[in-house]
């Protein structure tokens, strides 16, 4: 239920993991749907979190950090957790992409790393830095039937 709630059922899924590509673009899940076909295979950035632990507060976010220049890659992280508002999950997940693309860059992310939570970018070194993230939360289900939670990010062909 939760792969149909985000409008990702009817696709065959193959994880892949942290790589933004370059001059990749991010767009709206709904236009992203308009590209696809039933069955095809998408390759996705996948985070979960399952629970049959009635009113158990879950959440699944993907954090991705996007390089100034279109030409250098960046990351999409996934991160999952339990008890934790949406939130907090999203901006762990948005941290955990922006640092790792700092340390590919060789950059020491507590010494030349510098967030501007007015402009949402993070300024590593003399690079500008885009953050964002995909988050969903779910509640437990009250007679202890399994709830799950997904973020997930596309990566179209």
């Amino acid at each position: 239920m939760a792969l149909r709630d985000a409008n990702i059922a009817e696709y065959n899924l193959v994880k892949v993991t942290s790589i933004f590509p370059p001059r990749c673009k991010v767009i709206p899940a709904k236009d992203g749907v308009q590209k696809l076909k039933a069955g095809q295979i998408l390759h996705v950035v996948l985070a979960e979190s399952s629970t049959n632990e009635p009113n158990r507060l879950i959440a699944a976010a993907i954090g991705i950090a996007i390089p100034k220049d279109p030409d250098q890659y960046g990351y999409l992280s996934e991160h999952h957790s339990y008890g934790e508002t949406s939130q907090k999950v999203g901006e762990y997940a948005e941290d955990l992409a922006a640092y790792m693309l700092a340390t590919t860059l060789g950059i020491s992310f507590e010494d030349d790393v510098v967030y501007d939570s007015r402009k949402d970018l993070w300024r590593i070194k003399k690079e500008v830095v885009s953050t964002r993230n995909i988050t969903q939360t779910a509640v437990g289900e009250k007679t202890g039937l399994w709830t799950t939670a997904i973020a997930a990010a596309v990566l179209l062909p």
